[in-house]
């Protein structure tokens, strides 16, 4: 089964919204698919954080097993346009617990 990161679109007409989904590449564009890992809302304005947001530990199991990108998510990724929710949570999570060992050992 050839499987597929691609694109939904969802939204009402001339607002635009999207899925990134992982799909059966037979499936329809909007029709059936495995996991919702994502959302692009191109309505909202560039600099916006929430314009891309993708699960980043999802995206990486999909693409470790062999799933592949379409040429849009691949630019979204190239371009780090991709907000990596689970990265940044860990990141920042991890800068708390250095804060609080620090105030703790003062």
């Amino acid at each position: 089964m050839a499987v597929k990161i691609r694109l939904a679109r969802f939204g009402a007409k001339k607002r635009p919204f999207y899925r990134i989904v992982v799909a059966d590449a037979r499936a329809p564009r909007d029709g059936r698919f495995i996991e919702k890992i994502g959302q692009y809302d191109p309505m909202l304005p560039k600099d916006n954080k929430n314009r891309v947001v993708v699960k980043a530990d999802r995206l990486k199991h999909w693409l470790s097993v062999g799933a592949q990108a379409t040429e849009r998510v691949l630019w979204f990724i190239k371009k780090g346009i991709v907000t990596l929710e689970t990265e940044s949570k860990k990141t920042e999570k991890k800068k708390v617990e250095n804060k609080k060992a620090e105030g703790q050992e003062a």
